[in-house]
């Protein structure tokens, strides 16, 4: 008789699925923070740059940072927080939070990410870091999460929280999320933004709120 299948935490995507910030590319938190500090068409310019470059991703943080040197915190949070969730976020995370684990695994910033974990009662959060002193930018970063090496920081994250990868339910919309879509026991994509993801993912929703529903159907089947 086969082993019961079982979810004991659901881990999401942050920019693209639990926020997305308009006007910028993959609804990114990093897109809206250059958006907010008033460098967007620099910051174009690196992702056009460095974006087809995954050995360069800690090269392109850096240079990010950089131009928000000096840059007040408070001139970018009042732009940014709070964030825009996608439609049916906290119906749907307030359903998951009453029987799973749930967590953030993202390239994107700690700014808005800490912020979300709080505001949604999320356990843990995991994304890369701007630096602050004094309540400015100090254009530095720390990479915590490699954009196209999140399957290596899932696999540190899940020793951590003590549940096998098979356990893991995981949410993501791009094809940087496709290498942990493969290593964990279900995924889904929601309003995933290429092909490849559709043909991976266990599932595929165009509304969060279908997100409960889907862990659990997957666990009875």
């Amino acid at each position: 008789m086969n082993k019961p299948k079982h979810i004991g935490a659901v881990i999401f995507d942050l920019d693209g699925t639990l926020v997305r910030y308009q006007g910028v590319e993959f609804e990114s938190s990093w897109g809206a923070i250059g958006a907010a500090a008033g460098v967007k068409g620099e910051w174009d310019r690196l992702l056009t740059q460095y974006f087809p470059r995954p050995d360069a991703y800690a090269e392109w943080m850096s240079q990010n940072a950089r131009l928000l040197a000096g840059v007040p915190v408070e001139q970018v949070t009042k732009k940014i927080l709070p964030p825009p969730y996608a439609t049916g976020v906290r119906e749907a995370i307030y359903k998951l939070r009453k029987h799973y684990l749930l967590g953030i695994l993202s390239s994107g910033v700690d700014l808005v990410a800490e912020y979300v974990r709080k505001d949604l009662g999320f356990k843990f959060a995991v994304a890369n870091r701007l630096l602050v002193h004094d309540g400015s930018f100090t254009g530095e970063t720390e990479t915590i999460v490699h954009l196209w090496k999140k399957a290596d920081v899932m696999r540190q994250t899940v020793l951590r929280i003590g549940l096998p990868l098979s356990e893991i339910c995981y949410v993501g919309d791009h094809v940087n999320d496709i290498p942990v879509m493969d290593l964990v026991g279900l995924s889904i994509a929601f309003n995933p933004k290429a092909a490849e993801l559709e043909e991976v993912a266990d599932y595929v929703t165009r509304s969060f709120a279908d997100i409960p529903m889907l862990v659990e159907e997957w666990q009875h089947a």
